[in-house]
């Protein structure tokens, strides 16, 4: 099963490049998407009750990986079926040609594909080279269009995720070769569950220099402040199906590459890992809220929520609250989601990403308008909303061990965040349109990719379903086996 899910991705990137028309490669998108949904959902239900392992252990499929997959595939999904949206107006325009949409079908299986492998890996060299193949293919989705601003974007992305991802593979190398030092076996040292079992016996020095290196090399590739500068560019010129992508999936697929190495880290000195992420958490959401009061483009903006929202997740992971820093993972990926989708039918509309330029969305489009306002909302904290339940469960975890300054500076942060992002809101939906009608072609966005994901937002702030309970749990577990 676990083959299957990488082959899927393999075989639809081929036949998105064999298909001539570009509706056919969306279709193909929107299909093949789905099937790598199933083969995964099928590979989780077995993954939730004990660990999958294949090809002699070098894949893995854990409560812990199986849990972001779901995520990958899921919002993969209905970003195909938006990319059939999105991209309308262009295929009429005959922009969005028949080379261009083989392009994009290609590089998107790619990109999911290497988002699988990077997850599925319990060789930790492969993991690398999964999380490499993504700052790739998602590079070329960006400058998908090969206009100068998105070329600089796509290159600043690619400069700058792979030098630090050179630095996440120095740390791997280190913690290896600690690994070889202590008796481990030259074929096994490589593999996360051999490496959790002889963390104790590691030494502390090299492991904490191993996930220095890895916070800076993954936490830069995950958006965390201050390694984000790539992050609002690449989002910002990205298509905006890639931008959902970027946003929604991958920056959690860094920080699940970090989060592996907390069982390693924890025995050499309980707490220790929490004096590293604790301030690179405040500090991502103290420059995401600098940056978003005034910020004007509305794509830009949204990357860096997605800052802030790392920012969060990582201070979830430092306090020991796993399950609802995965909580909220499963808040951000949703929201952004949808916040993203709007987004582009908006900036379609008006044919602009200025918001200053953006005014009566309710009136231009009700259901994109509707639904960036609902959730930007929801993105700010705003209950019923999942997403201010899970911000409430990782304070509430910090004040009871002791991070009372950080809690402090968390809430300030998301003051900040709160009152500028629901003047953005307000102005766009609710201000009088300006004298200059819409300009800009578009299809709008279906009203089911806006309807389930802000009922998803909505269900799970009232309440948090037994099965979703275990799933957090399970998948916490594996993040806090070393922790007393």
């Amino acid at each position: 099963m676990l083959v299957l899910m990488l082959a899927i991705p393999a075989g639809c990137a081929i036949l998105a490049g064999l298909a001539r028309r570009e509706r056919t490669v969306l279709a193909v998108c929107v299909l093949g998407s789905l099937a790598a949904a199933a083969a995964t959902v099928a590979a989780a239900a077995r993954a939730f009750g004990r660990p999958v392992l294949a090809l002699g252990g070098q894949l893995l499929l854990d409560a812990l990986s199986a849990y972001h997959a779901l995520l990958v595939v899921g919002v993969f999904a209905l970003s195909s079926v938006y990319a059939c949206f999105y991209f309308a107006p262009a295929i009429a325009s005959g922009s969005f040609d028949g080379r261009k949409a083989r392009r994009f079908g290609v590089l998107w299986f790619l990109f999911l594909g290497s988002m699988l492998v990077t997850l599925v890996s319990n060789n930790v060299g492969l993991m690398w080279v999964g999380m490499e193949a993504t700052t790739i293919a998602s590079a070329l989705l960006v400058c998908l269009d090969r206009e100068r601003p998105a070329v600089r974007a796509a290159w600043t992305y690619l400069l700058m995720c792979s030098v630090a991802i050179a630095l996440a593979l120095l740390g791997i190398v280190v913690t290896c070769a600690e690994a070889r030092g202590v008796g481990g076996d030259d074929a096994s040292i490589f593999l996360w569950t051999t490496l959790e079992g002889l963390a104790p016996e590691l030494r502390p020095g090299p492991v904490r220099l191993a996930f220095l290196f890895a916070v800076v090399g993954y936490g830069t590739k995950a958006g965390l402040a201050p390694m984000h500068s790539w992050l609002p560019d690449a989002h910002g010129q990205a298509p905006t199906p890639v931008s959902a992508v970027l946003s929604g999936v991958l920056l959690n697929c860094a920080l699940y590459c970090l989060s592996r190495f907390l069982p390693i880290v924890e025995p050499s000195g309980p707490g220790w890992a929490t004096g590293v992420l604790v301030p690179f958490g405040v500090l991502s959401m103290a420059v995401a809220a600098a940056f978003i009061v005034h910020e004007r483009d509305v794509k830009r903006l949204l990357a860096f929520h997605s800052v802030e929202h790392m920012g969060i997740i990582t201070l979830g992971l430092g306090f020991g609250a796993s399950a609802a820093a995965l909580f909220h993972t499963l808040n951000h990926s949703v929201c952004k989601m949808l916040t993203f989708f709007c987004a582009g039918a908006l900036a379609q509309r008006y044919g602009t990403h200025d918001m200053s330029r953006m005014r009566g969305t309710l009136r231009a489009l009700p259901i994109a308008g509707g639904g960036f306002f609902a959730g930007l909302v929801a993105l700010i904290g705003v209950p019923p909303f999942s997403v201010f339940m899970s911000e409430l469960w990782i304070a509430k975890v910090g004040i009871e061990r002791g991070h009372v300054a950080a809690v402090v500076a968390f809430f300030a942060a998301a003051a900040v965040v709160f009152v500028a992002a629901f003047r953005h809101a307000v102005e766009m939906t609710w201000t009088d349109p300006s004298s200059k009608p819409p300009v800009g072609p578009s299809r709008g966005v279906g009203l089911a990719l806006v309807a389930a994901p802000l009922a998803v937002l909505v269900v799970l702030g009232l309440w948090m379903p037994p099965a979703l309970g275990h799933v957090l749990d399970s998948a916490a577990s594996v993040i806090e086996s070393a922790r007393p």
